[in-house]
C-alpha cells in the first residue's frame, strides 16, 4: 500500500545500543528547526509504550510501521530511528521503503564494540544496563539488504553525520548544526 507524497522524506536511522543513532536523531530533528519532522524511536514504542521485549514477530514492528505510514500520509516527514535489527525489521523497512512515494534514506551507524562502550559511559541510562546485556545485542555491520543504507563510520564527528545526512536528504543545513543542550559542542560525541 503506497504512502506519502513526493513531497515526504522518510530518514532511518539504524546502529547498535550506545552508537548515537538517538543523539544524532534529535540533531538532525533540531537542525531541521521546525514542525514536519515527526520522530519516532524504536526504544519509546517497544519499551515504553508496549514494554515488550525485542523479538521476532513483536507488536512493535507492526506498529513503527503503522506510525511511519500515518505520519507520511498525513504529510509529515518522518526520521525513525532505532537498533531496528534486519532480522526481525529488515522486511518492514523493505516494505516502507518500497511504499513510500517520496525519498527515503537509510543510514547504520557502524561503531565499534569498544567505541560502542565508550560512548554508552556518557548515557544517562549507563546505571540501567551494562556492558554484559549490550554484549548479547551487538550485531556486528547489521547493514539491511534489499535497501541502499548508507554506512557512517564511528570517525565520523556528529556535526558531520548530522550535515551528511542533511545534504542527502534536505531536511538540515549543511552547515554544523547548534550545540546541543548540557553545553556539548556540535562536533563531539557526548
Amino acid at each position: 500500500m503506497l504512502t506519502g507524497s513526493p513531497d515526504t522524506v522518510l530518514v532511518v536511522i539504524r546502529g547498535n545500543s550506545g552508537s548515537g543513532k538517538s543523539t544524532v536523531a534529535r540533531a538532525v530533528r533540531e537542525a531541521y528547526g521546525r514542525r514536519g519532522l515527526a520522530l519516532i524511536s524504536q526504544d519509546v514504542v517497544r519499551r515504553e509504550i508496549l514494554r515488550e521485549k525485542d523479538e521476532p514477530g513483536g507488536v512493535n514492528i507492526g506498529l513503527l510501521d503503522v506510525m511511519c505510514r500515518h505520519a507520511l500520509d498525513a504529510g509529515y516527514h518522518v526520521l525513525l530511528e532505532g537498533i531496528l535489527a534486519r532480522s526481525r525489521y529488515g522486511e518492514m523497512l523493505r516494505g516502507l521503503f518500497r511504499d513510500h512515494r517520496g525519498t527515503s534514506h537509510a543510514y547504520y551507524l557502524d561503531v565499534s564494540w569498544e567505541e560502542t562502550l565508550r560512548r554508552h559511559e556518557t548515557r544517562p541510562q549507563r546505571t540501567r544496563f551494562g556492558p554484559d546485556d549490550m554484549r548479547q545485542w551487538y550485531l556486528e555491520r547489521d547493514v539491511l539488504t534489499g535497501v541502499a543504507e548508507t554506512v557512517v563510520d564511528e570517525s565520523s564527528t556528529l556535526a558531520g553525520t548530522v550535515g551528511l545526512i542533511g545534504r542527502h536528504t534536505g531536511l538540515t543545513a549543511a552547515a554544523a548544526p547548534r550545540p546541543l543542550a548540557g553545553g556539548r559542542g556540535a562536533g563531539a560525541w557526548p
